[in-house]
Protein backbone atom coordinates (compact mmCIF):
# COMPACT_ATOMS: atom_id res chain seq x y z
CA UNK A 1 0.00 0.00 0.00
CA UNK A 2 1.41 3.12 -1.05
CA UNK A 3 1.98 5.64 2.15
CA UNK A 4 0.08 8.17 0.78
CA UNK A 5 -3.07 6.06 -0.22
CA UNK A 6 -5.70 6.73 2.81
CA UNK A 7 -6.53 3.24 4.88
CA UNK A 8 -9.85 2.54 2.97
CA UNK A 9 -12.64 1.25 6.02
CA UNK A 10 -16.36 -0.30 5.51
CA UNK A 11 -18.25 0.09 8.56
CA UNK A 12 -21.24 -2.04 8.46
CA UNK A 13 -23.78 -1.17 11.20
CA UNK A 14 -28.05 -1.64 10.56
CA UNK A 15 -27.70 0.96 13.35
CA UNK A 16 -27.73 4.37 11.35
CA UNK A 17 -27.24 6.74 14.50
CA UNK A 18 -24.05 4.39 15.64
CA UNK A 19 -22.98 3.91 12.31
CA UNK A 20 -23.02 7.84 11.50
CA UNK A 21 -21.20 8.33 15.43
CA UNK A 22 -18.53 5.63 14.38
CA UNK A 23 -17.67 7.31 11.24
CA UNK A 24 -16.97 10.82 12.65
CA UNK A 25 -14.99 9.26 15.97
CA UNK A 26 -12.66 7.73 13.32
CA UNK A 27 -12.28 10.57 10.87
CA UNK A 28 -11.71 12.83 13.90
CA UNK A 29 -8.79 10.67 14.77
CA UNK A 30 -7.61 9.47 11.56
CA UNK A 31 -7.56 10.30 7.54
CA UNK A 32 -9.52 7.12 6.57
CA UNK A 33 -11.50 6.41 3.75
CA UNK A 34 -14.95 5.37 4.68
CA UNK A 35 -17.65 3.37 3.33
CA UNK A 36 -20.36 2.97 5.39
CA UNK A 37 -23.19 -0.04 4.68
CA UNK A 38 -26.34 -0.70 6.51
CA UNK A 39 -26.53 -4.49 5.80
CA UNK A 40 -24.11 -7.31 5.43
CA UNK A 41 -25.46 -7.89 1.55
CA UNK A 42 -24.51 -4.08 0.64
CA UNK A 43 -20.87 -4.41 2.02
CA UNK A 44 -20.28 -7.97 0.04
CA UNK A 45 -21.61 -6.26 -3.08
CA UNK A 46 -19.14 -3.72 -3.00
CA UNK A 47 -15.78 -6.25 -1.84
CA UNK A 48 -14.33 -5.24 -5.89
CA UNK A 49 -13.40 -1.57 -3.72
CA UNK A 50 -10.92 -3.30 -2.14
CA UNK A 51 -11.37 -2.79 1.46
CA UNK A 52 -8.17 -2.61 4.19
CA UNK A 53 -10.34 -3.05 6.82
CA UNK A 54 -14.09 -3.89 7.51
CA UNK A 55 -16.00 -3.33 10.79
CA UNK A 56 -18.95 -5.73 11.17
CA UNK A 57 -21.85 -5.24 13.48
CA UNK A 58 -22.65 -8.87 14.48
CA UNK A 59 -26.48 -8.27 14.63
CA UNK A 60 -27.98 -6.78 11.50
CA UNK A 61 -31.29 -7.64 11.00
CA UNK A 62 -32.33 -3.75 12.54
CA UNK A 63 -33.48 -3.12 8.67
CA UNK A 64 -34.85 -6.15 7.26
CA UNK A 65 -35.28 -8.87 9.59
CA UNK A 66 -34.30 -11.73 6.81
CA UNK A 67 -30.87 -9.90 6.34
CA UNK A 68 -27.83 -11.77 6.70
CA UNK A 69 -26.22 -11.71 10.18
CA UNK A 70 -22.27 -10.71 10.49
CA UNK A 71 -21.43 -13.83 11.03
CA UNK A 72 -22.76 -14.77 7.54
CA UNK A 73 -21.31 -11.89 6.17
CA UNK A 74 -17.88 -12.61 7.74
CA UNK A 75 -17.89 -16.00 6.17
CA UNK A 76 -18.84 -14.25 2.96
CA UNK A 77 -16.17 -11.62 3.24
CA UNK A 78 -13.65 -14.50 3.83
CA UNK A 79 -14.60 -16.35 0.97
CA UNK A 80 -14.06 -13.70 -1.05
CA UNK A 81 -10.67 -12.48 0.53
CA UNK A 82 -9.36 -14.56 3.79
CA UNK A 83 -6.80 -11.55 3.93
CA UNK A 84 -8.85 -8.64 4.66
CA UNK A 85 -9.25 -8.12 8.48
CA UNK A 86 -12.85 -8.08 10.05
CA UNK A 87 -13.40 -6.57 13.59
CA UNK A 88 -16.75 -7.54 14.79
CA UNK A 89 -18.74 -5.39 17.04
CA UNK A 90 -21.87 -6.35 19.20
CA UNK A 91 -23.70 -4.97 22.10
CA UNK A 92 -23.22 -8.65 23.65
CA UNK A 93 -20.71 -9.25 26.25
CA UNK A 94 -20.92 -12.82 26.07
CA UNK A 95 -17.53 -14.71 25.43
CA UNK A 96 -19.35 -17.61 23.24
CA UNK A 97 -20.09 -14.57 20.95
CA UNK A 98 -16.93 -13.42 20.83
CA UNK A 99 -15.89 -16.89 20.47
CA UNK A 100 -17.74 -17.79 17.53
CA UNK A 101 -16.82 -15.20 15.81
CA UNK A 102 -12.95 -16.12 16.12
CA UNK A 103 -13.64 -19.63 14.63
CA UNK A 104 -14.93 -17.50 11.56
CA UNK A 105 -11.25 -15.94 11.45
CA UNK A 106 -12.46 -12.04 12.76
CA UNK A 107 -9.27 -10.46 13.37
CA UNK A 108 -11.09 -9.19 17.01
CA UNK A 109 -13.93 -8.74 18.75
CA UNK A 110 -15.07 -5.24 20.31
CA UNK A 111 -18.11 -4.47 22.37
CA UNK A 112 -19.85 -1.46 21.50
CA UNK A 113 -19.41 0.24 25.24
CA UNK A 114 -17.91 3.96 25.69
CA UNK A 115 -14.51 2.35 24.87
CA UNK A 116 -15.39 0.81 21.64
CA UNK A 117 -14.00 3.93 19.89
CA UNK A 118 -10.69 3.71 21.42
CA UNK A 119 -9.98 -0.13 21.39
CA UNK A 120 -11.19 -0.04 17.42
CA UNK A 121 -8.57 3.26 16.78
CA UNK A 122 -6.16 0.55 18.44
CA UNK A 123 -7.01 -2.13 16.47
CA UNK A 124 -6.31 -0.86 13.11
CA UNK A 125 -3.32 0.99 14.15
CA UNK A 126 -1.92 -2.97 15.29
CA UNK A 127 -3.86 -4.41 12.20
CA UNK A 128 -1.43 -2.09 10.14
CA UNK A 129 1.91 -2.55 11.91
CA UNK A 130 1.23 -6.48 11.45
CA UNK A 131 0.98 -6.04 7.70
CA UNK A 132 3.97 -3.44 7.42
CA UNK A 133 6.16 -6.02 9.72
CA UNK A 134 4.72 -8.78 7.14
CA UNK A 135 5.13 -6.81 4.31
CA UNK A 136 9.43 -6.57 5.32
CA UNK A 137 9.43 -10.12 6.42
CA UNK A 138 8.27 -11.18 2.70
CA UNK A 139 10.97 -8.52 1.41
CA UNK A 140 13.90 -10.08 3.22
CA UNK A 141 12.48 -13.85 2.70
CA UNK A 142 12.48 -13.16 -1.07
CA UNK A 143 16.45 -11.81 -0.90
CA UNK A 144 17.36 -14.74 1.47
Amino acid sequence: MNHKEKIKLFLVDDDAVFLKMLEVELLQHADFEIEAYPTGEECIKQLSHCPDVIILDYHLDGIEKDAMNGIETLDKIKAYNPDIPVVMLSSQDKIDVAISCMHHRAFDYVVKSETAFVRLQKIITTIFKYKKMEKELNWYMERM
